[in-house]
Parts: C-alpha cells; sequence; structure tokens
C-alpha cells in the first residue's frame, strides 16, 4: 500500500499544484481542438494529476478516494464514445460524422463542435480511469506480494 509521504512541505506543494494540475488537464482537453492536445493528453495529464494525489497523500486520504471513485467508471468513456457514434449512425451518417449528429437547434457547425468535445470526453475518461487503475493494480500486487513473504 502506498503511504502518506511524510514531508510537510511536499504535502503543502501537492495541496497547490494538483489543483493547478488538473485545471490545465481541463484546459488541454476542452480547447485541443483548436490546438495541440485534446481526449489523450487531457486525460493523461488529469490521470497524472490524480496518480499525484495518491502518491503524495498515500491511499486512504480523503484527496485520494476520488481516484478509487473513478474505478468505478471504467467503461464509461467508451460508452460516451460509442453513444456518440451511434447517434451519428440514427440521423442518417456514418460513424462519427458530427455533421449528421442529431440535435435539434444546432447548426451543422455547432454539432461538429459539440461531437467533437464529447468523445474527447469520452477519451479523457478512459484514459485517466487507465491510468489510475495501473497505479493500484500495482499498489495490489505490492500488498500481496508483503502478505506472502510474511
Amino acid at each position: 500500500m502506498i503511504q502518506p509521504h511524510d514531508s510537510i512541505i511536499v504535502q503543502s506543494l501537492g495541496r497547490f499544484l494538483v489543483p493547478v494540475v488538473q485545471l490545465f488537464g481541463l484546459y488541454v482537453l476542452f480547447f485541443g481542438q483548436y490546438g495541440p492536445g485534446g481526449g489523450f493528453v487531457g486525460g493523461v495529464i488529469l490521470g497524472a494529476s490524480m496518480i499525484l494525489t495518491i502518491l503524495i497523500f498515500g491511499h486512504d486520504a480523503s484527496r485520494s478516494r476520488l481516484g478509487k471513485k473513478l474505478l468505478h467508471g471504467d467503461g464509461v468513456g467508451m460508452l460516451i464514445y460509442a453513444g456518440v457514434g451511434g447517434l451519428c449512425l440514427i440521423g442518417g451518417g456514418e460513424f462519427l460524422n458530427y455533421a449528421h449528429l442529431d440535435i435539434p437547434g444546432l447548426e451543422t457547425a455547432s454539432r461538429r463542435s459539440l461531437g467533437i468535445l464529447l468523445t474527447q470526453i469520452g477519451v479523457a475518461v478512459d484514459v485517466a480511469v487507465s491510468a489510475i487503475s495501473i497505479v493500484f493494480s500495482l499498489s495490489a500486487e505490492e500488498i500481496i506480494e508483503d502478505s506472502m513473504n510474511v
């Protein structure tokens, strides 16, 4: 199990740095269609910030519980991605052809922008959950090995 870091400097810096990194990850996610970034990069940054939280504050800290709760959402990103593609198919177009995304009251350009944003959110959720899942899996292996050596 990952223990909390014993340095008050590291914990204080973590309390400041983690929200800034998460805000930057959201910026990269939401504005990735206009420049470098997007769903994968935003998901990596968000996942890395949650991993940093787990490494600084430990498994059992209240700040690390968000990472544990996110593990229950494994597959939600895939459902969002496939759902947007399915809505495009229902609208009469090809898979992920956002012009055929059937949303009343929106122009074609707005539907495309919304479709891109939704698929990138789906990718970001899957990437962040996968990164957190890897960390929890590796720390569980550590627990199993320690219990076998005793």
